[in-house]
């Protein structure tokens, strides 16, 4: 099933080579037109820190309910969420499921307590929460999130290139781009289990760019767009990237947002760290000059990421609910 997701190699583009955007634009827009996923090779991000990203997710979710519990989900989307703590209901496929069966923990942009944004309240700028005794757990996940954010920064120009824009069209919209860095725990689900029981269940992300490192333990499958269910094959040495609602919104439908879901049938314990990368918080998305026509005019009025992520938290996250381990979510 590889040979159906395209495969960009970005060793040109880290090598400076004169036409390497060029070249990859085409490739790119293929894969958002016609699948909505793409592998990247030769991305720079080094071996180890991605191992040792995925080592310190399982050392995560291997401390104590209490010592996980001790960092809530929060109104700004960061914090651990229980297991079954959310329910696909925005962007879900083929109608709302039961609660997701896996576990999670949430990470943004580190902030400081004094920055104006925190000051401000303003709501997805908070303060992330760290595990009081995971020593090194810390400066992994940032280490990681960094390395994934000049990796997604890389790979913007990219899509104006694949939209017929100037290379630098996005630049001022991602400039400090908002993101978040999730850590799942997919448990094993029992081959008795219900077959409409998800480790997520079918939906389309939210995101501009989801970034995801290949996973040793099966479980993604994607649907193409002709309706059919995939496996997602996990390339050695590669992340799969794929775009989600806002920039489906963006590009006035022009590209895909396609869904996928998750189920742990492995017989091991899963992990994935995908991070979500978006535009700057105050960049105002309007449709894209070229993605509207006479035949597609305009299908969105201009929209924040504040607007975007607070129409889809409100949806995916019972303010009122409880989850399986019986405390009180916050927002989100």
């Amino acid at each position: 099933m590889a040979d159906e997701i395209p495969v960009l190699d970005l060793a040109p583009l880290l090598r400076g080579d004169p036409g390497a955007l060029d070249a990859l634009g085409p490739q790119l827009h293929r894969a958002f037109t016609e699948i909505g996923f793409y592998f990247v090779r030769n991305t720079g991000v080094p071996e180890a820190l991605v191992e040792a990203a995925f080592a310190a997710a399982a050392r995560f979710h291997a401390q104590p309910l209490e010592a996980k519990m001790a960092m809530p989900f929060n109104n700004h989307n960061q914090g651990y969420l229980p297991f079954r703590g959310n329910t696909t209901r925005m962007n879900a496929v083929d109608g709302v499921k039961k609660p997701n069966a896996n576990e999670a923990v949430f990470f943004k942009r580190e902030l400081p307590p004094d920055h104006p944004d925190v000051l401000a309240g303003k709501r997805f700028r908070g303060v992330n929460q760290w595990p009081a005794d995971l020593p090194g757990f810390r400066e992994v996940a940032l280490d990681y999130a960094r390395a994934l954010e000049t990796l997604g920064k890389r790979l913007v120009p990219i899509y104006a290139a694949a939209l017929g824009l100037p290379h630098d069209w996005f630049e001022d919209k991602f400039r400090e781009p908002m993101f978040t860095l999730r850590m799942t725990h997919y448990p094993q689900q029992e081959p008795t289990a219900p077959a409409d029981e998800w480790g997520l269940a079918p939906h389309a992300d939210t995101s501009f760019m989801t970034i995801l490192a290949q996973n040793k333990v099966p479980g993604l499958s994607i649907r193409l767009p002709d309706g059919r269910w995939i496996d997602a094959p996990a390339l050695e040495g590669h992340f799969l990237v794929n775009g989600g609602m806002m920039l489906r919104r963006w590009t006035n439908h022009v590209f895909l947002a396609t869904p996928h879901r998750v189920t742990n049938r492995s017989g091991q314990e899963r992990y994935a760290i995908p991070f979500f990368m978006d535009c700057s918080y105050d960049a105002v998305m309007a449709p894209i000059p070229t993605c509207v026509t006479p035949d597609n005019p305009p299908r969105y009025p201009p929209f924040t990421y504040l607007e975007f992520m607070t129409e889809y938290s409100g949806a995916n996250y019972d303010q009122r609910g409880r989850s399986a381990a019986g405390v009180e979510l916050q927002g989100a």
